[in-house]
């Protein structure tokens, strides 16, 4: 399929870990003959690291040479031995990936040895090729490239911003999307995109439902929704629903397929740290019908790559190729979400549930779970109509800072009538040290102080 880039992100802290047999001295690390950065080591790093562990990338730090590894030994070896690095969440249990990214035993062992032995650095002519990577789109060659009109300006001190952005396709004739690719004009302050689709009958229902006031839940009188300058945010009043499979909609206060918290369009494509690009299989493609928009919904933050010094600009970009026919089957991108969720101040493990029954036969090719800092972990399991049950996934240390889509090596079948159970859990306490506020009770919203809860599926 494609390249995924689901390598070494953000290691900045290092973790003391006590009693591990690799780390200790005479241990099985030690014993192995010597190992260097040359020979050994620079082969691992630019296999599962150097994609985004190099000049310009993601990463905070280059991976590509000896003087740049070597300041940050102790705290890669302590990362790969938590096996936080490379990142992959998945219990190995349940589900099999074509995009599995670990590090085999016999690696990681490398590793330590050459930071137990003192990261040497061995001849440099025994240094691997530089790896070759792709300048430009991963896809290939584009047959459209669609950008935002104008540049956008991230000033310093910004707080969290969502801005959508149109851009007309000015398609005459529907198109077969085979594969998608997001470049952000700027890495450091464009922490995600989601590219929707907007059909002609989709503006249509977006204006009569602007006319007819917000999205309301269950018959209530106002939305559930209200906007924060650009954010999309759920007040703090509205009815509580944590079982959302205790519900006639699920725990959706929206519906549609693959929308938006703000009920834009199906989802075509996405950017996320540690996603990678769309590219769907053979006979398999998502539909852009002529005369639709294409709204990219861009989180911008301030902070996500360190803390600007001096006005950012954003040009942003999405590439397709198209599918040469018209494919035997339609992609569409399904979320279970529970917009109606809260989760109260100091609570460490808060249970949230959203549930869908399919109403058509399916084939799941993948998924993404998504919440925010709060987040702990995320278990997909489905009912079968004939009663059996089945976990498809389940991801129980969550990673905000790596977005992984799951690819699935076979299409798992959904029959209709399937009832899909996302399951989550968040710790707003004080032992989460990424919750922004241990005090306060958190609501749906789209900025990372608050929370979301989706079950993300192809």
């Amino acid at each position: 399929m494609t390249s995924k880039r689901l390598f070494l992100p953000l290691v900045i802290v290092a973790i003391a870990l006590i009693g591990l047999t690799f780390s200790t001295s005479g241990g099985r690390a030690d014993s192995r003959k010597e190992v260097t950065f040359s020979k050994d080591v620079a082969p691992i790093f630019y296999k599962d690291c150097a994609q985004c562990h190099r000049p310009d990338d993601i990463a905070p730090m280059s991976l590509m040479s000896y003087k740049e590894a070597r300041p940050w030994a102790r705290s890669i070896k302590e990362k790969v031995l938590a096996r936080e690095m490379p990142p992959w969440d998945a219990d190995p249990n349940y589900g099999e990936f074509s995009n599995v990214h670990r590090l085999s035993q016999e690696e990681i062992d490398t590793v330590v040895a050459w930071v137990d032995q003192g990261a040497k650095e061995g001849n440099p002519k025994n240094m691997p090729p530089v790896p070759d990577f792709v300048k430009g789109w991963e896809i290939g060659k584009p047959d459209v490239i669609l950008s935002m009109q104008e540049e956008y300006t991230v000033e310093v001190g910004a707080p969290d911003n969502y801005i959508n952005f149109t851009i007309p396709t000015n398609f005459k004739e529907d198109k077969w999307v085979q594969a998608a690719e997001i470049h952000p004009g700027n890495k450091t302050v464009v922490h995600h995109v989601i590219a929707f689709i907007v059909t002609p009958e989709m503006k249509a229902k977006m204006k009569e439902a602007e006319r007819q006031g917000q999205t309301r839940r269950r018959g209530e009188g106002r939305s559930i929704f209200y906007r924060d300058g650009t954010l999309s945010r759920v007040t703090m009043d509205a009815p509580v629903v944590d079982d959302g499979c205790g519900e006639a909609d699920g725990g959706r206060a929206r519906q549609g397929r693959g929308e938006g918290a703000d009920g834009l369009g199906a989802l075509l494509a996405g950017y996320a740290p540690g996603k990678g690009v769309d590219v769907w299989p053979e006979g398999m493609a998502k539909k852009v019908p002529a005369g639709s928009d294409i709204v990219f919904q861009i989180h911008y933050s301030n902070v996500f790559n360190g803390v600007a010094t001096k006005p950012v600009k954003d040009r942003t970009s999405l590439a397709l190729v198209f599918a040469k026919e018209v494919p035997d089957k339609a992609i569409m991108t399904f979320a279970v979400a529970n917009h109606s969720f809260k989760i109260p101040a100091g609570v460490e493990n808060h249970k949230v549930t959203a549930c869908q029954t399919m109403k058509w036969d399916v084939e799941v090719i993948d998924y993404m779970p998504h919440m925010h800092l709060r987040g702990k972990d995320m278990r997909y399991d489905v009912i079968y109509p004939d009663g059996r049950k089945e976990t498809l996934l389940w991801v129980p240390d969550f990673n905000f800072n790596w977005q992984t889509m799951y690819n699935l090596k076979k299409p798992v079948k959904i029959p209709k009538g399937t009832k899909i159970i996302v399951t989550a859990h968040f710790d707003n306490s004080k032992k989460n040290k990424y919750n922004p506020d241990p005090t306060k009770d958190i609501r749906w919203g789209d900025p990372t102080y608050d929370e979301m809860m989706i079950g993300w599926m192809d």
